[in-house]
């Protein structure tokens, strides 16, 4: 993920929307037991947490397999491994 995004996703004033899921019971009393064993002041903000988690994983590995196929592709055109590694040395510098 870009630095630019994660510091984005850590500012505490982002604006906020009401959604509305339905979850067992049990699943319920579950987070409300944890939350405050992992340091949370409620089950709500443990389950933004986990859905943080879930989605900043599975973000990361669509960004990795998009990166991996865009340089199979650039390889199938002819792009030699020192370019594509230049270029990608300029990115992650920047």
């Amino acid at each position: 993920m870009k630095i630019e995004t994660l510091k984005k996703r850590l500012e505490r004033n982002r604006p906020m929307t009401s959604v509305t899921i339905r979850i067992p019971e049990d699943v319920v009393e579950d987070l409300k037991r944890l939350a405050p064993l992992l340091g949370f002041s409620g089950y709500e903000p443990l389950i933004r947490a986990y859905i943080g988690q879930g989605l900043r994983t599975d973000l990361e590995r669509f960004e990795n397999e998009t990166m991996t196929a865009l340089i199979a592709s650039l390889k199938r055109r002819g792009v030699s491994d020192e370019i594509i590694n230049e270029a990608l040395s300029e990115i992650v510098s920047s």
